[in-house]
This record gives structure tokens, sequence and C-alpha cells, in this order.
């Protein structure tokens, strides 16, 4: 299995861009890993709320195929204790997925097209947080689900 995670616009923090490379590295060790970044849409003021989410998810939706398992970072998603997000990556691993996908996506959410397409919804924290420091976070807990997973001491129990 592979897992990828996309995200709109890219992120303008060296600090961040370096904490989420660590990360990103780390994780390459347990599973291949890709980090895949839509360009921010131009024009936006020009746009209402709807027609950004109505580009964004067009442009989320090309990122994937048929068969790619969809999970998005939604506020309105289920919640995990790190060890039952281990539990969760060990059975999509098991049903044989091809690839895990995972999606931030922009300000304003998530369009229609892909709340029908997704398989899933993950919720990181009942909080709000920046799109750029998602990342970083959903990054880190794909690492921290491995090092579980492998029994390493990343993790205390």
């Amino acid at each position: 299995m592979t897992i990828k995670l996309i995200a709109i616009g890219k992120t303008d923090s060296k600090q961040l861009q370096e904490l989420i490379h660590i990360y990103t590295n780390r994780l390459q060790h347990y599973i291949k890993f890709t980090l895949d970044i839509i360009p921010d849409i131009k024009n936006v003021k020009n746009l209402s709320e709807k027609q950004q989410k109505e580009k964004e998810g067009e442009l989320i939706l090309k990122t994937i195929t048929s068969t790619d398992v969809l999970i998005l970072l939604d506020e309105n998603g289920k919640q995990f204790t790190s060890i039952d997000f281990s539990v969760f990556l060990q059975k999509k691993m098991n049903a044989g997925n091809k690839q895990l996908v995972f999606v931030i996506g922009g300000p304003y959410g998530f369009s229609e097209s892909v709340y029908q397409k997704a398989q899933g919804k993950i919720s990181l924290s009942k909080m709000t947080f920046s799109h750029q420091m998602v990342r970083l976070f959903m990054v880190e807990q794909l690492y921290r689900g491995y090092t579980i997973l492998k029994n390493e001491p990343y993790h205390h129990r």
C-alpha cells in the first residue's frame, strides 16, 4: 500500500517545510508516501465560497484514481487516539488497498463531489488548525502510527 497526502496551496513557512520534510523522510522507512500540493486557485476574490470549493474539488478529483481509498481531513470526521489511528492504518493495509489518500481541503472545506467520492472523514481535533499546520500534524501522526505498529519506542504507551 502507498499513502498519499493531498493539500491545497504551498506552505510559506520554511520551518514547517523543514519539519514536514523530516517526518516525510522518517515515514519512508515504513511505507511509500507522497505529499502532493495542488496550487492555490488564482483570482479567488472573484469566486464565491461554493465556486472555490468546486474548483478545488475538480483539482482534487483529478489527482486520484477509482481504486484509491479517499479519506478527508474534516472537522466533522471521526477522531482517533494515535493507537486507534494505527489500527485504522493496519486495517487499510490488511484490506489490500493499493493507495490510501488523505486530503486536506482549502479554507472552505470540500465540494459535494469530493464528499461523495470519499470513503471516510477524519478529524485531528475539535480545535481549528491552519491548513499548513495540519500537514505537519498529519505526517507526524502517520509516522507515529507506523512506529506503534512496529512496536518502536517513539510513541510511549
